[in-house]
C-alpha cells in the first residue's frame, strides 16, 4: 500500500472491464493500485457477490467507481461494503431504498439509447448496434463503438425490477460525474441521483461512456475523492462526510 487507497472500477450493462482502459492508464500513472473485474450481469445479487469478492482482497481503505448499472451494484452493497470509504458514479444509478431501474426509467420517455433494446430467450437483454453507435457511445469514434459493442455482455432483465435495500451511499461519501450530453441517463436524472446523495459533484459534456471519451475527467473525479478520503482523519474513513 502506498498510502492512496486503492481503486475498484464496476462496469455497467452490455460492458466489461476495459471500458475502463483509459482512466486505468491515468491512475496507474499516477500510482494507484486499480482493478477493473468482470461482473456477470446475470442477477444483482451475483453482480453484489463479486464485487464483495474483489474488495475483500483489496489491502486497504478502497474507493469504488461506478459506472451506469455499475453505479447500481455498488449502490447495492448497503452496509457491507468491505474496504470501501468512498464512493464515485460515472454517469451512474443511485437509487434510493425501494426504488427499481424500471420503474424509474418508466417515469418518462425511453432514452434514444436504451429505444430498441431486445431480449432472448433467456431473459437476458442485448443493445442495438445502431443505438449503441450513434447513442449510447455517441461522442466515441465509432470503429471503437462498433468493437464495444461486438465485446457486450448482456444484462438480465430482472436486474431491472429488483428493489434497491438500504442504499450504500447512506452511510458513504460520495463523488457524482454527470454526463450533460448522455442519451441513456437523462442528465436532470443524475443531478438528481447526486443531490439527493449529497455527492460532490461535476459536470462533462459527454456521451454516456465518458470513462471511453472522456477519460481525463473521469480519472480526475476519481483522484479527487482518493484524494479527499487520504487527507482524512482515519476515524472518519467509513464515515460520511
Amino acid at each position: 500500500m502506498n498510502g492512496r487507497p486503492n481503486i475498484v472500477l464496476v462496469h455497467g450493462a452490455w460492458a466489461d472491464g476495459s471500458c475502463w482502459s483509459g482512466v486505468i492508464e491515468r491512475l496507474q500513472a499516477d500510482g494507484y493500485h486499480v482493478t477493473a473485474p468482470q461482473f456477470p450481469l446475470s442477477s444483482t445479487a451475483e453482480d453484489v457477490a463479486r464485487l464483495r469478492q474483489v474488495l475483500i482482497l483489496q489491502d486497504g481503505p478502497t474507493i469504488v467507481a461506478g459506472h451506469s448499472y455499475g453505479g447500481q451494484i455498488m449502490t447495492a452493497l448497503g452496509t457491507d461494503a468491505p474496504n470501501v470509504v468512498g464512493l464515485a458514479y460515472i454517469a451512474a444509478f443511485g437509487l434510493d431504498q425501494g426504488e427499481s431501474l424500471g420503474a424509474l426509467l418508466s417515469q418518462g420517455p425511453t432514452p434514444p439509447a436504451l429505444a430498441h433494446l431486445f431480449t432472448d430467450k433467456q431473459g437476458f437483454i442485448w443493445q442495438q448496434q445502431d443505438d449503441f453507435v450513434r447513442h449510447f457511445a455517441a461522442d466515441v469514434d465509432p470503429v471503437r463503438a462498433k468493437v464495444m459493442h461486438a465485446v457486450q455482455q448482456p444484462t438480465a432483465s430482472s436486474t431491472f425490477s429488483e428493489a434497491m435495500g438500504v442504499p450504500a451511499w447512506k452511510s458513504l461519501p460520495s463523488w457524482y460525474l454527470i454526463a450533460t450530453q448522455d442519451q441513456a441517463i437523462p442528465p436532470d436524472a443524475q443531478r438528481m441521483f447526486a443531490n439527493r446523495m449529497g455527492a460532490t459533484t461535476s459536470e462533462v459534456a459527454s456521451s454516456h461512456l465518458p470513462m471511453v471519451s472522456h477519460p481525463d475527467e473521469t480519472a480526475q473525479l476519481i483522484k479527487t475523492a482518493a484524494e479527499t478520503r487520504t487527507a482524512m482523519p482515519a476515524g472518519q474513513a467509513g464515515r460520511r462526510q
